[in-house]
């Protein structure tokens, strides 16, 4: 797998969630955002209830109010939501002023609701986990050999090419180069090239590297270490609970 290195979203920690078993933690998270996407968007106590789940595994692991604050990744998820009452048609209704669809609004909270909680899972899940160990809990849930060894490698050496576009950064600055308008694009894309030929033959001389090793098409398994039943029943309390607002989600 290669070694592990700390993601600047992981927090070292020695909370009950840090120890339980990364496939553990991977199943648990795939399980409640399930439920969620399956709840009703009516039932929006439900979705406060959600909330407050994850309010409660984030205070268990100790995670700062800042990390929590990478949710802004879902901002083009929030920009399509914004735009749903202003395109969907359906019965109209005002807000603010505004003439809105109300399938519109229905969909827009759907979106922003479901999407939010998963993204805030995602979130707890890579504040308590290393990268390293995501992969080898892949690896134990059985996910295609080949998938794993793609992600391992885009972890490795996303860092390895950020770190050479970097580098091919300082080099223009050095030289007097400030990208100011179009007519400075045909540097951009002649630097996007050169990375990409660096990029390939660096890949080329790793795969190189590796047959010489004995690489065959797979990677030895690296983990073997199976959760006891303990740590599947705290793992599983999270999308168990979600589960329970959810029946009563659908049925109330």
């Amino acid at each position: 797998m290669g070694a592990g290195h700390a993601h600047k979203l992981y927090r070292h920690g020695h909370s009950p969630v840090h120890r339980l078993p990364p496939h553990c933690k991977l199943a648990a998270v795939f399980c409640f955002v399930l439920v969620v996407v399956s709840t009703p968007r009516e039932a929006m106590w439900a979705f406060a209830l959600y909330a407050l789940l994850l309010a409660a595994v984030a205070g268990l692991a100790r995670i700062p109010a800042r990390f929590l604050g990478r949710l802004v990744i879902e901002v083009p998820f929030v920009a399509f939501a914004l735009l749903m009452p202003f395109v969907v048609p359906g019965e109209q209704t005002e807000v603010l002023g505004l003439s809105v669809s109300v399938p519109g609004l229905w969909g827009a909270w759907n979106v922003l609701a479901k999407a939010t909680l998963g993204v805030a899972a995602s979130v707890i899940l890579a504040s308590t986990t290393e990268l390293r160990s995501v992969l080898l809990g892949l690896q134990r849930l059985r996910l295609p050999p080949l998938l794993v060894q793609i992600a391992s490698f885009m972890i490795r050496y996303g860092d390895v090419i950020a770190d050479e576009m970097r580098r091919m950064s300082i080099a223009r600055r050095s030289r007097g180069f400030e990208a100011r308008g179009v007519r400075h694009w045909r540097v951009l894309a002649t630097s996007a090239g050169a990375l990409f030929i660096r990029s390939y033959e660096r890949g080329e001389r790793v795969h190189l590297a590796m047959v010489s090793r004995g690489y065959t098409g797979s990677m030895p398994v690296i983990d073997e270490a199976s959760a006891t039943r303990t740590q599947w029943a705290a793992a599983a309390a999270l999308p168990a609970l979600a589960l329970a607002v959810c029946l009563l989600g659908w049925t109330l």
